[in-house]
């Protein structure tokens, strides 16, 4: 699984809205600005968000988006299947987005890809945005790679 830019940014744009304190719509204007991303894109990519019913928009003076449910109901894997399609590092080992692929022929490969892909899917799964904020809030997400490969550098 790699990212692509507009799940980063459609993450980006939910937390943002996930964090006002008003459920009050914010224009596209103001989150490009605070996010650093191009308005242009980010209006295609908040389009993407308001038809999947992660995002209520409302037109006019004071019109912009608002997140249409509770940052505690949107996992990360939603958003970023929604963007990027499949959380398997192959399609051979993909859960919704299975494709034959030559990794198939070594069952041993194809064992390590599917645990990547179930920790990498539980893992997101159970990240909401709610989760992200929260974490920022406290200076810590849980379960951080680098926090585990920085301890086990001062055993060695």
């Amino acid at each position: 699984m790699k990212l692509t830019t507009r799940s980063e940014y459609a993450l980006l744009a939910l937390l943002y809205l996930a964090r006002q304190e008003e459920r009050t719509p914010v224009s596209v204007a103001t989150i490009a600005q605070a996010q650093h991303i191009s308005r242009k894109f980010l209006e295609q990519i908040l389009l993407v968000l308001n038809r999947g019913g992660y995002l209520r928009s409302s037109k006019g003076r004071h019109g912009g988006y608002r997140l249409a449910k509770a940052a505690s109901a949107i996992s990360l894997a939603e958003v970023i299947r929604m963007f990027d399609g499949a959380l398997a590092p192959t399609e051979s080992v993909s859960k919704y987005f299975y494709e034959s692929t030559p990794i198939e022929r070594e069952r041993g490969l194809v064992d390590i890809f599917r645990d990547i892909r179930d920790y990498v899917s539980d893992k997101l799964e159970r990240t909401t945005l709610a989760d992200i904020c929260r974490a920022t809030e406290s200076g810590r997400v849980e379960g951080r790679v680098g926090d585990r490969h920085k301890a086990r550098r001062g055993k060695r």
